[in-house]
């Protein structure tokens, strides 16, 4: 099932807040980027990266996840570990909003995110 207007606006809204201030800057953003993805009721955090044998193409990693379950109105929290698994984020689990995810993420208190 796929987010409202309204929904995806605020999801939108939010997105580009955390972008604005997490991207790396502009020269530096060839060799190292962030992106959101939606897909279906998830909201993903990627980063993006030239391969390392062909730099005309890209590689998308992912960093942060955040999954939301209608019955609950919660969004769980996710993060990726070095077995290429989500995982769920032990310190904050779910968060009430899209914007707590971002801050969450923003904080990366226990250096899950972005190391």
């Amino acid at each position: 099932m796929a987010f409202s207007e309204f929904e995806a606006k605020k999801i939108e809204r939010a997105a580009s807040e955390f972008l604005e201030d997490q991207r790396p800057p502009v020269e530096i953003r060839a060799k190292l980027d962030l992106a959101v993805r939606v897909s279906g009721q998830s909201v993903q955090i990627v980063e993006i990266l030239p391969h390392f044998r062909d730099p005309s193409m890209n590689i998308e990693s992912p960093v942060a996840k955040a999954t939301y379950v209608k019955k609950s109105q919660r969004w769980k929290i996710y993060w990726m570990r070095s077995d290429l698994k989500w995982h769920s984020y032990t310190p904050e689990p779910e968060s009430r909003s899209i914007e707590e995810f971002f801050a969450i993420v923003s904080a990366d208190k226990n250096g899950c995110f972005f190391g």
